[in-house]
């Protein structure tokens, strides 16, 4: 991919899953009604009789998930994240988790970014969730490199993994050549003044919010941490010794994701100031993606901004910068 090349992560879902399930046998999707929106419904093109359309029924689909696991195959269990994690939540604790079994949870149309799709379909909170499962590992890619890498990380991992997808196009971040492992970080920008940690989607808002600061003279680090449980630790802790401030930028409700795992990490071990750009403890609406973003301070303005006033650059400096 070229840099900046836009992508729905979805459809880089779908093609992955038809990718691995060419080389893997033991690969079964299911789908809870929603594979023409999540693009599980490409791998039901190719290997129809490794398909099940469950039907709108999270909470059976994981049952059902779990069961085949048990049986020695890898499920790819797909639906929106708000159902997949509010819904099913027991059946993924008890059935799921508890046993370590080996099943992978597709939660689509995470974030804000689903806008569209009206506000119940909105999920603020299921990294949250799906974190505090015992036995869980959480994941969210940045592009469609990291998320097609992810996928085949994810049947490779043993035991339950949450993927997080969204459903709109995003810039590409990585090249080609990136090795995504589950629980690293990549520290895209190095910077002493603050940093910046960002994760899914929000990883391309940062780099460009991290060049306009540059362009003011302020050096930013920018760390992309696509896994968030277990959480590359030792990454955040060099930030808060080296830098002394971060901010997390998190597609997802502030409670419970991103930055609450770099607060338990900083309260723990190295303890500097910190500040979450997300959701405010709020529910979805329906209305336009970009417009959220705005809306709930995670634009590149606002990181920016956050920035600033984090460093306590006054709005005159800032005037004059301009």
């Amino acid at each position: 991919m070229k840099a900046n090349e836009m992508l729905e992560m979805r459809v880089v879902f779908g093609d992955a899953l038809v990718e691995l399930g060419r080389v893997n046998e033991r690969v079964v999707v299911l789908d809870a009604d929603v594979g023409s929106s999540t693009q599980s419904i490409r791998f039901k093109k190719h290997f129809p009789e490794r398909f099940y359309q469950v039907g709108v029924a999270e909470q059976n689909m994981m049952g059902i998930a779990a069961g085949l696991a048990a049986s020695g195959f890898i499920p790819f269990a797909s639906a929106f994240a708000a159902f997949a994690a509010r819904k099913a939540c027991d059946q993924v604790s008890i059935s799921i988790a508890y046993p370590r079994l080996n099943v992978k949870i597709n939660g689509g149309y995470g974030g804000v970014s689903t806008g569209k799709a009206g506000a119940t379909h909105q999920a603020f909170e299921d990294l949250a969730i799906m974190r505090a499962i015992p036995n869980m590992t959480v994941i969210a890619p940045a592009d469609a490199v990291e998320t097609k890498q992810a996928v085949f990380a994810a049947a490779e991992h043993a035991g339950p993994v949450y993927l997080r997808t969204v459903r709109c196009a995003v810039p590409a971040v990585f090249e080609e050549g990136h090795e995504f492992r589950i629980g690293r970080s990549y520290t895209l920008r190095e910077g002493k003044d603050i940093t910046l940690i960002s994760t899914g989607m929000m990883t391309a808002k940062v780099l460009k919010a991290c060049g306009i600061l540059k362009d003011e003279g302020i050096s930013a680090r920018v760390i992309h941490m696509p896994t968030l449980k277990p959480i590359d630790e030792a990454a955040i802790i060099r930030a808060s010794c080296e830098t002394g401030k971060i901010i997390t930028v998190e597609n997802h409700g502030v409670i419970g994701g991103l930055g609450s795992a770099a607060a338990e990490v900083l309260t723990a071990h190295a303890p500097c100031h910190l500040r979450r750009l997300g959701v405010q403890d709020s529910f979805g609406e329906s209305g336009d993606d970009e417009a959220f973003f705005s809306k709930y301070g995670m634009n590149v303005e606002n990181i920016v901004k956050c920035a600033e006033d984090f460093l306590s650059i006054s709005p005159s400096e800032r005037k004059q910068r301009d």
